[in-house]
């Protein structure tokens, strides 16, 4: 394996530097909006009615799980 000179190691440095110097200022240019955030209140959102579900989707996947119990899939849990 070929060691780096200490006048290679150098040049990698300055163009390192001038890498993060550019891209420290591109960052700075993007503004950032911190209005989504406000909706939140402690973390949690509101709860609501929901939305109804397709029972065709429902039992079709209940008929290809392997493991069930009326309704639940029984899955392994920390298995895989």
């Amino acid at each position: 394996m070929n060691a780096i000179s200490e006048k290679e190691k150098e040049k990698i440095k300055v163009e390192v530097q001038e890498i993060l110097k550019k891209f420290s200022s591109a960052l700075s240019k993007i503004k950032i909006s911190k209005k989504k955030n406000e909706e939140r209140v402690g973390g949690f959102r509101e709860e609501g009615k929901g939305a109804s579900g397709d029972e065709a989707f429902r039992d079709m996947l209940l008929a290809n799980a392997p493991n069930k119990d009326e309704d639940c899939i029984i899955a392994e849990k920390k298995k895989w």
